[in-house]
C-alpha cells in the first residue's frame, strides 16, 4: 500500500509537475488514510470500501477538524483511487461516492454604530476632511460598494428628494434613499470643493477618485480613531445593511436596498441579526444569566 503512494507522489512529481507543497499535503492526507485502514485490519487497497471511507470521515470530524480541511482530505483520497483504477491497480473506483461536507459561509466583519459615529466626526474644515466624511456617509447611508460610490456624479444625487441614483453590478440601475446626515455631508462638501458637473467625488488632482484612494482613505481613518480592527469600505456596506434588517425585519427591503440579484446572497444578514440578538439575550434575558 505504500509503494501506491510513493509511486502516486512520483505522479503528482512529475507527470502533474505539482508543486512541493502539493504533494507533501497529499502524501500526509495518504499517510493518514493508511493509518486509519490498518486500524480497520485493511491490508489491500481492494479490500477498502466507501463503507471504509465514510468512517474515515467521521474519525477526522471527531478529531476536530473543520469542512474546509475534510474537503481537501477527500480530495487527495479521490485523486489517489482515481490514479489507482487509471493505473490498473483498481477495477473500481469507491471513492467517487464520497460526499464532501458543506463548508460554513464565513460571516462578513461589520462595524458598530458607535465605530461609524467616530470615522464620521469631523476634524477639520478642509475641503478633503469634508469630502471624506462626505464618503464615509454615503456608503454607509446608502449601503454602496466602493465601486459604486467611486461611479457617482453630480447628478446621480437628488438633495431635495433624499435619493442617489447608482448604476450597480451588470449595469443595473437603482434608486437608494439618502439619509439627512449624509445629504448634509454631501452639501458641505460640494459648497467648499465648487464641484458642480461630473464626478462627485474628486481627488486632490481634481480628477474623479479611485478605489484604491478610498480603500487608504478608511482605513487610515480608522487607525487615526482607535479603532481596532482592520477597516475597508465594504463593512461600511455590511454595517448599513445589517443595521437596517435590524430596524426593519424586511429581508426583501434589504435586498433592495444593496442591489443584490438573488434574496441567498441577503441571506447572510440573518445570521449577522441573529448574532446581535443573541448578545441581547445573554446581556438581558434572566434565564440566560449564570448562576453563581
Amino acid at each position: 500500500m505504500q509503494k501506491n503512494i510513493d509511486n502516486f507522489i512520483s505522479y503528482l512529481d512529475i507527470e502533474r509537475n505539482y508543486a512541493l507543497n502539493t504533494q507533501r499535503a497529499y502524501k500526509e492526507d495518504l499517510q493518514q488514510l493508511v493509518e486509519f485502514l490498518q486500524q480497520q485490519a485493511i491490508k489491500s487497497w481492494a479490500e477498502v470500501t466507501i463503507e471504509h471511507l465514510n468512517l474515515l470521515i467521521m474519525n477526522l470530524r471527531s478529531h476536530g477538524n473543520n469542512g474546509r480541511s475534510i474537503r481537501r482530505h477527500l480530495s487527495s483520497v479521490r485523486g489517489f483511487f482515481t490514479y489507482l483504477v487509471n493505473h490498473n491497480i483498481l477495477l473500481n473506483n469507491c471513492a467517487l461516492g464520497l460526499q464532501s461536507p458543506k463548508i460554513d459561509k464565513a460571516l462578513p466583519k461589520i462595524l458598530d454604530y458607535n465605530h461609524i459615529e467616530l470615522l464620521v466626526k469631523p476634524r477639520s474644515q478642509t475641503t478633503l476632511e469634508l469630502r471624506d466624511i462626505a464618503i464615509i456617509e454615503v456608503i454607509y447611508s446608502c449601503g454602496l460598494r466602493v465601486s459604486e460610490l467611486v461611479g457617482l456624479n453630480t447628478n446621480s444625487i437628488d438633495l431635495t428628494e433624499g435619493f442617489v441614483e447608482v448604476i450597480g453590478k451588470g449595469s443595473k440601475m437603482r434608486h437608494t434613499p439618502l439619509g439627512k446626515a449624509a445629504q448634509k455631508a454631501i452639501t458641505s462638501y460640494l459648497q467648499k470643493s465648487g464641484v458642480t458637473q461630473d464626478a462627485l467625488f474628486l481627488n486632490n488632482k481634481g480628477q474623479r477618485i479611485g478605489v484604491r484612494a478610498i480603500e487608504l482613505m478608511i482605513k487610515k481613518r480608522a487607525i487615526e480613531v482607535g479603532i481596532k480592527v482592520s477597516v475597508h469600505p465594504h463593512m461600511l456596506r455590511h454595517a448599513a445593511a445589517t443595521h437596517f434588517l435590524q430596524s426593519s425585519h424586511n429581508l426583501r427591503a434589504v435586498q433592495d436596498f444593496l442591489g443584490h440579484k438573488s434574496i441567498k446572497s441577503t441571506q447572510v444578514y440573518t445570521h449577522l441579526d441573529f448574532l446581535e440578538l443573541s448578545k441581547v439575550y445573554d446581556k438581558c434575558h434572566p434565564r440566560a444569566k449564570k448562576s453563581i
